[in-house]
């Protein structure tokens, strides 16, 4: 199987530019002496994650139970479920931890704690959790100077359960533009945990695990002193979004998805491909940044850009390739049949649209093997 002969649309994975973008953050961390804890929600795939974790163990990350159940079945048993716990999920963290799995859960409110404390206590098994920590406003967790709040969840956690730690994520980061914002984002993330470890071991708890995470902050950080691990996903693959924000270059990008020509609209400026939405995902990340990439950028069948050319419009199954609004450049000769990748806004989003990965080195056609990816929660 060759890009020349498989179907298409279809994701294509580059082994060699994804084992470059884990060696690079994984000698990052080395350096600033925090554990790399992968998220793995952004590969879903057993095959990729052995790639990517420091060991077949762990530690991971995971953003569904459905993704801690699949790691599981593939021998991992070092997982943070990074996502807060709803109370009817916990039979499955419970049947989990029995079968040797080290799965802990995140919260951010008294309630949770509480029903996390009492599936431990019916079930002798004192679940560990993490707090989360709202660091710069962007979705969830506790305020990290909220001294009450974090004092009160982790008494209640206590009552049967286990305190694991703070967890933070910096989504704001994503927003972020240059290097002095990014290292920005990056100390109040680092900060903002720290601070609240503080509180709870002055007050007497164990606060062991200090965890912070993101793609951005992770390779922008420049002192994580107080931290013990870092969490972060879509570095493995990079994608358009990353690239925009600077966190790496086109070429980092690991993942496509391999299209076919199949029609022109010449007094449009159109080319259509079999590859809309449904194989690109409706992810619009690159639309606020200061270059829009439409629904992806276009590349020749080897992954090499061409010039302004991206996916600006999309159908279900109908990709719509035009030249970026303002550009100077020709248009390419792109007869029908013609075979292109296309870079995704979004790695996971992408990922997401299909059910594995086809794998190849750099520079060849030559698909090596197929890992199969996973879905679901």
């Amino acid at each position: 199987m060759t890009l020349d002969n498989v179907g298409t649309p279809c994701l294509v994975l580059d082994c060699n530019r994804m084992d470059r973008n884990v060696a690079r953050l994984r000698e990052r961390m080395n350096g600033l002496g925090a554990t790399l804890r992968p998220h793995l929600k952004t590969a879903k795939s057993p095959d990729a994650a052995r790639r990517v974790m420091t060991t077949a163990a762990g530690p991971a990350t995971v953003s569904t139970l459905k993704e801690a159940e699949e790691f599981a079945a593939a021998g991992v048993t070092d997982i943070t479920y990074a996502v807060g716990i709803a109370p009817d999920k916990l039979n499955r963290v419970l049947a989990l931890r029995a079968s040797g799995v080290d799965l802990a859960v995140t919260l951010d409110t008294v309630a949770q704690a509480r029903a996390v404390a009492e599936a431990s206590r019916t079930s002798g098994d004192a679940i560990p959790a993490l707090i989360e920590i709202d660091c710069d406003g962007h979705r969830s967790g506790v305020l990290p100077g909220d001294r009450n709040r974090l004092l009160a969840i982790a008494e209640a956690l206590e009552a049967g359960a286990k305190l694991r730690g703070v967890l933070t994520h910096a989504g704001d980061s994503y927003g972020a533009r240059g290097a002095k914002a990014l290292r920005a984002c990056a100390e109040g993330e680092r900060a903002s945990v720290v601070e609240a470890a503080a509180i709870l071991r002055e007050a007497g708890h164990a606060c062991p695990v200090v965890s912070v995470g993101s793609t951005p902050t992770a390779h922008f950080a420049e002192n994580l002193d107080g931290v013990t691990e870092m969490r972060a996903g879509v570095f493995v693959f990079f994608d358009l979004v990353m690239a925009g924000i600077g966190v790496c270059q086109i070429d980092d990008i690991a993942i496509s998805v391999l299209a076919t020509v199949i029609g022109h609209q010449p007094e449009k400026g159109w080319i259509l491909v079999d590859a809309g939405w449904m194989a690109m995902s409706r992810d619009r990340g690159t639309s606020k940044q200061a270059v829009d990439q439409g629904y992806g950028l276009v590349c020749d069948r080897d992954g090499t850009p061409l010039a302004d050319l991206i996916m600006a419009d999309a159908n279900q199954e109908h990709g719509i390739l035009a030249l970026r609004p303002g550009s100077g450049a020709t248009q390419p000769d792109l007869p029908i049949g013609t075979r292109l990748r296309i870079l995704p806004n979004h790695a996971c989003a992408t990922g997401a649209q299909h059910d594995r990965y086809h794998v190849l080195q750099s520079g060849s056609r030559n698909i090596d093997a197929i890992w199969p990816r996973f879905g679901g929660w």
